[in-house]
């Protein structure tokens, strides 16, 4: 979200979403709202950074080493915990400022308390991540990805997570667009050659391996192209998708390979 849509009033907002989103229903533009959120935090929220950043290195380390299924599912909760009450300290907070502009006692208990409740997930969070890595760090003979990668899905379905939010983290960087629509680089292009990457690798044994990575290609070309045509991205930031999606998944299956 741009500083513009901060100072903007409802009604401007709705103005301009109406002409963004026209006559999508109202569920697209909740989800357009909430991913504004989330970029305008990154943005703006130096704690989000920190905890958004430390967050994917958990993650990093998480497809790195050997864990369990169980363990991964304990850092996401953990991670999503901390992200999310994070957001919530930074709208207490703003909501507060707007209603006490003054400095007023009941106002720093209710920041302080918000403030509180981010320290409390984030000790926890901190103590499960210690519990989950200590003894694979310390460890030599953990292999990579043995305890949480079964097969090809398991590896698309981390590549298309990690596609995703590389995005939401370089759009929140280069302040340009949203989640949704917009800005650089292109996220519907990330996400389809993405996709393409992790077919080819996925089929490289099969007997029609050319044929199905260039069928592939040629989808993730037209997702790329409508968003050019309908003048949602321009050339520069679907090129910096496409090759953003590429090059993760070239990273993630040479390293799992």
């Amino acid at each position: 979200m741009s500083e513009r849509g901060v100072n903007e009033r409802p009604e401007q907002r709705l103005e301009r979403d109406e002409r963004r989103w026209p006559g999508a229903p109202s569920l697209v533009r909740s989800f357009n709202f909430a991913f504004e959120g989330i970029v305008w935090s990154l943005r703006t929220q130096r704690n989000m950074r920190l905890h958004f950043t430390v967050g994917a290195t958990a993650l990093v380390l998480a497809v790195s080493l050997e864990v369990t299924r169980t363990e991964l599912v304990a850092l996401i909760l953990c991670i999503g915990m901390v992200l999310a009450v994070e957001m919530l300290n930074s709208a207490i907070e703003a909501a507060i400022d707007i209603a006490k502009p003054t400095y007023d006692p009941l106002a720093k208990i209710a920041k302080d308390v918000a403030a509180g409740s981010v320290l409390i997930t984030a000790v926890m969070s901190v103590a499960v991540g210690y519990l989950v890595f200590v003894e694979r760090l310390t460890s030599p003979s953990s292999r990579a990805l043995d305890g949480l990668v079964g097969g090809p899905v398991d590896l698309t379905a981390i590549l298309l997570a990690l596609t995703i939010a590389a995005v939401i983290a370089l759009k929140a960087r280069s302040g340009t667009g949203t989640a949704l629509y917009g800005g650089w680089p292109s996220g519907h292009a990330a996400i389809a050659f993405a996709a393409w990457a992790a077919i080819t690798f996925v089929t490289s044994d099969f007997d029609h391996h050319l044929l199905v990575s260039s069928l592939a290609f040629l989808m993730a070309l037209l997702v790329v192209q409508t968003r050019v045509e309908a003048g949602v991205h321009t050339v520069r930031e679907v090129i910096a998708g496409a090759l953003l999606g590429s090059l993760l998944a070239l990273l993630l299956f040479q390293y799992a390979g």
